[in-house]
């Protein structure tokens, strides 16, 4: 088989062939998405709206979805994918890195350029994962996720920023905080596949066995934000955004996910971690 994906040449372009491409246009994981787009709300929110933070949503946007071909021009080069595909690969990183480059030129002309050193960590995490896409080794990395996330949490402190029109201290205060609830999501997810796996519902002991990481580390999530809210270093209100994930997580610890579909399991955690964004900008604004 991968004998016969080396053979193939590349085809002629095609912009039917291109735009039907969802595979190489779209990121495969699509839980990546709320791991960029809550942060970068929360940072919206709490630091206000400007015609440049329009700029920064279209720039954040284009590295987001660059992945997708940089990963499937990997894939085409290690044999994993056919040579066919590489004219909607130069497509889209061609359009995307068009669009990326225009705004982050016109945030530079405002005055934003300090904002791309928050890109520099993203280049050595990007690099881990396309070499593990190599070695196909991509899947159920949850050490590379998290840090993934953290990275894809700057979109917090870039929006805060771009807002307030200056860099302020807060923008990693809200990293922070963003991070330590993606984090805990993504230990329950690994939770919630690895219930889906057995052959049958365990006993109560085994269970909460299973789910004691997600539970201490959610938990100890929201006793943290909880004491930062005592000491009035964040809004008196924000805990309430921490209690939901230790609260679904305990649920989800006894009723465990065996035989569930993946699909069933990620909706109702994206419906989850839109539940904190929501509840986190409410409880920052009071």
């Amino acid at each position: 088989m991968t004998t016969t994906i080396r053979s193939q040449s590349p085809k002629s372009f095609s912009w039917r062939s291109a735009v039907r491409a969802k595979h190489i246009a779209l990121p495969s994981e699509h839980g990546a998405w709320v791991f960029l787009l809550s942060p970068l709300a929360i940072g919206l929110a709490a630091g206000g709206v400007r015609p440049a933070s329009l700029l920064l949503f279209v720039a954040a946007m284009a590295a987001f979805l660059i992945r997708q071909p940089v990963t499937m021009a990997v894939k085409v080069i290690s044999g994993r994918r056919s040579k066919g595909e590489l004219a909607n690969i130069v497509f889209w990183l061609g359009l995307y890195g068009l669009i990326g480059l225009a705004a982050t030129g016109a945030l530079v002309g405002l005055g934003f350029g300090y904002l791309f050193w928050l890109a520099v960590p993203a280049a050595p995490v990007f690099v881990w994962h396309l070499w593990l896409v190599s070695r196909r080794a991509v899947r159920r990395q949850m050490l590379v996720e998290i840090v993934a996330a953290g990275v894809l949490a700057l979109a917090a402190p870039a929006a805060f920023w771009v807002g307030r029109g200056q860099v302020d201290p807060t923008g990693w205060l809200l990293w922070a905080l963003s991070w330590l609830q993606i984090a805990g999501t993504i230990l329950y997810a690994y939770l919630r596949l690895e219930q889906r796996q057995l052959k049958q519902q365990p006993d109560r002991s085994t269970a909460l066995r299973m789910a004691r990481p997600a539970l201490l580390y959610n938990t100890l999530a929201f006793v943290l934000v909880a004491g930062l809210a005592i000491g009035r270093i964040v809004p008196a209100l924000l805990p309430l955004a921490y209690l939901i994930q230790p609260v679904e997580t305990a649920w989800g610890a006894l009723k465990p996910a065996v035989g569930v579909k993946p699909t069933i399991i990620g909706i109702r955690q994206l419906v989850i971690s839109v539940l904190f964004t929501v509840v986190f900008i409410l409880c920052w604004s009071l």
